[in-house]
This record gives C-alpha cells, structure tokens and sequence, in this order.
C-alpha cells in the first residue's frame, strides 16, 4: 500500500474528517484562479496537478456525453480512468458536477476574466487614472484632434500595451 493510506491508518475518521474539512476551507477562502492555482502548485507535485486536472476533463467530456472511445482518442487517457472517473459521477459526483458547471457557465456581458487587469482597473480607477484619463479625453475628441493625437500615438517608438490600445481608440473615430 502506498505511503497516503499508511498515514491514514494512523489518524482516526474524525481525524481524517478535521484534515479534509480543514483543507476544503483552505481552498475555499482564496479569491481567485491565481490563488488557488499557487496554493495547488505548493501542496502537489506536478503529476497530481496533472492527475486531478485530467480527472476533471474526463468528467467533463462525460456530462458532455461523449463515449469512452471519443474520450480516449481526444485525450489519450485508459479505459479505466476513464471508468473510474464515471463510477466517481454516478455515485458521488455532486462536486464534479458543480465545479464543471461553474467553470462552464457563460461569463456575464461585459465581464471578460481572460482580461483580469481590466477588472482591477475597474475596481481601483484612482490608480489607473492617467490611462483613463487618456481614454477618455479620445473618446471626447474631434476629428482634428484625434489626428494629432494618433501622429503622436504613431511616433512612439517601443509600442506599449497602452499606446496599441489608444491607436485602436483613435481609429476608432
């Protein structure tokens, strides 16, 4: 048997109990993707990363209803994690379900999460404010002073996030 069940056979149910509650709220009071990604980098090596992750696509490609073949060759996994992945669903299955679900679900017009950054900007605009402020004095501009204003965007040498951004406002127009 491996090292996990020996250190289990040492610790009581109750015991057992108090370590995975403790670590479900662990995971449960980080705020974000990042977070939890550092937190599941530090407590896993790299193949259980790797593991749970594929367990969860599995589960995924299941609740899509895609066969056991379809799986297979998509994701090159064994018939038996595959199996064992579905056995996990049919008797258990509620948190695969809700984590699926909700890594799933349409993200809310508006709310971009592959942008992050704008979010934050969003939240904290005092610290963003001369960005903004350019943004802003574009989108108000005239015709006029949007051309120079997009001759002095054009003139900047090391083209920034910002500045292809600002260029793309000013064509805008």
């Amino acid at each position: 048997m491996g090292a996990s069940y020996k250190l289990n056979a040492k610790l009581s149910k109750s015991e057992q109990n108090e370590l995975f509650m403790k670590l479900a709220r662990a995971v449960a009071v980080l705020h974000s993707p990042v977070e939890v990604a550092q937190f599941l980098k530090d407590i896993l090596s790299e193949p259980e990363v790797f593991m749970l992750a594929r367990r969860l696509q599995i589960a995924d490609l299941l609740m899509q209803g895609l066969t056991y073949d379809e799986i297979r060759k998509r994701i090159k996994v064994a018939y038996g994690t595959i199996a064992k992945v579905q056995t996990w669903l049919e008797i258990y299955g509620e948190g695969y379900r809700t984590a699926i679900r909700r890594i799933n679900k349409p993200t809310v017009a508006g709310e971009d999460d592959s942008k992050p950054f704008e979010k934050l900007k969003r939240k904290y605009p005092m610290y963003f404010w001369p960005e903004l402020l350019l943004k802003e004095i574009l989108k108000t501009a005239r015709k006029r002073e949007r051309q120079r204003l997009l001759k002095v965007v054009g003139q900047m040498k090391d083209k920034t996030a910002l500045a292809k951004e600002l260029n793309v406002l000013l064509r805008q127009g």
